[in-house]
């Protein structure tokens, strides 16, 4: 598929690597040209310099790879170009101490989906470092990073799952657009735990199987074997 890339940082040379790899043809869209054409040049693979306004158009699937402060103004002023699309916001509103900046007012995603109503916006790749998103592929202990994803069309969501897939991670359903802010929270949490705490966040979630509470059973299901180790 083609996919435009709005911004020329971390997180747009992580994930277009990805997809470039994967055979997508890619436009990275910068207001600095000659940032635009370095990481073009990077990516290889027929990846290609542009405008904003001009990845944009060209992409069927657009990555606002942008900081939340800009966001919602660049993604205004595309919005013609944006329209039909699918945007993906991989955005975190994180400020000085670990702070929530959308506290009590619309997630980052939903800003982008105001500024652009005709687009189709989806929440993912915002819960690890770019850095994280550079290995190729993302696992650890054998198992693929799991990518939750949150957004209200269908369509939009299965490519955005495909994305997630040839970055060598697995795609988890996260909802409609409205549970976006909280993955954002999320995000604010970790960030806050890893770097402020040193904390292994990891190790905060029990296992699947024993994340309902050990060993508990359902109506009509008496003498249910507890899980090991729950």
């Amino acid at each position: 598929m083609r996919i435009g890339v709005l911004g020329t940082g971390g997180m747009a040379d992580a994930l277009a690597a990805h997809w470039v790899r994967a055979g997508h043809e890619v436009a990275i869209g910068g207001r600095n040209a000659h940032k635009a054409q370095r990481l073009a040049t990077r990516l290889g693979r027929g990846a290609k310099p542009a405008g904003l306004r001009a990845a944009a158009e060209f992409g069927q699937v657009v990555l606002a790879a942008l900081p939340f402060a800009a966001g919602a103004r660049v993604v205004r002023e595309l919005r013609t170009a944006l329209d039909r699309k699918v945007l993906i916001d991989c955005s975190n509103p994180v400020g000085p101490g670990f702070a929530l900046l959308t506290q009590g007012g619309p997630s980052a995603a939903r800003q982008l989906a105001a500024a652009a109503p005709g687009t189709h916006v989806v929440k993912a790749f915002n819960l690890c470092h770019e850095d994280v998103w550079r290995m190729s592929p993302p696992v650890f202990d054998g198992r693929p990073l799991a990518v939750p994803v949150c957004g209200d069309d269908e369509t939009a969501l299965a490519l955005v799952h495909q994305l997630v897939r040839h970055a060598g991670c697995e795609p988890v359903a996260g909802g409609g657009l409205e549970r976006a802010g909280l993955l954002e929270a999320t995000a604010a949490l970790f960030i806050g735990l890893w770097v402020g705490e040193g904390a292994d966040v990891q190790a905060i979630a029990p296992p699947l199987a024993c994340a309902a509470g050990p060993g508990r059973e359902e109506p009509g299901e008496a003498g249910r074997a507890a899980v090991p180790g729950c």
